[in-house]
């Protein structure tokens, strides 16, 4: 007799991993509010992902080279993404525009590659790990640990340059007669 988790897991994985899809391509449009809780977050849990793939590779040396391969092209991805992302403060609150283009390529080369899997290999793509479809999900992982960190340090950088402006627009306390 199967588990209920087992038994509903057709129906529940698909909605929730198309929230988590959603909500992905979501952050790659428009003016995005910086939530460094969030991002702290998602840095721990991107941590996490790498040091998992990392063991994987070690542990199945046959997928390394694509896991190796897929970080080595998503760390140049991140600094360009990085580098085409606008940081500003709007309304008192710290905000950033992604570019969309990047993420949202990555975003829809994953799902193209993960279709094509689950469409060409059924349910032996849920008990066969391949090396090209680790190498993009580590391509995504080292894109978004380099994005987030960079904007981490970016947000950091615009905190103290409107802490300095207000410093250098504050009147003087002391005057003089």
């Amino acid at each position: 007799m199967a588990s209920p988790i087992a038994a509903t897991a057709p129906y529940w994985v698909p909605a929730l991993s198309m929230l988590m899809i959603y909500r992905r391509v979501r952050r790659n449009f428009g003016v995005q509010p910086w939530r460094p809780v969030r991002s702290g977050i998602r840095l721990g849990i991107l941590v996490l992902v790498a040091a998992m793939l990392c063991f994987l590779a070690a542990v199945m040396p046959q997928l390394a080279m694509g896991l190796a391969i897929g970080a080595v092209i998503g760390v140049p991805l991140g600094l360009l993404a990085l580098k085409h992302t606008h940081v500003a403060w709007r309304d008192g609150q710290r905000t950033y525009t992604p570019n969309p283009w990047i993420g949202g390529a990555l975003t829809a080369l994953l799902l193209g590659r993960l279709a094509w899997r689950w469409t060409h290999d059924g349910m032996a793509a849920a008990q066969t790990p391949s090396a090209l479809t680790l190498g993009m999900a580590a391509m995504l992982i080292a894109y978004s640990l380099v994005y987030v960190i960079g904007l981490m340090l970016q947000m950091r950088k615009l905190a103290l340059q409107q802490a300095q402006s207000q410093l250098n627009d504050a009147p003087s306390s002391t005057s003089t007669e």
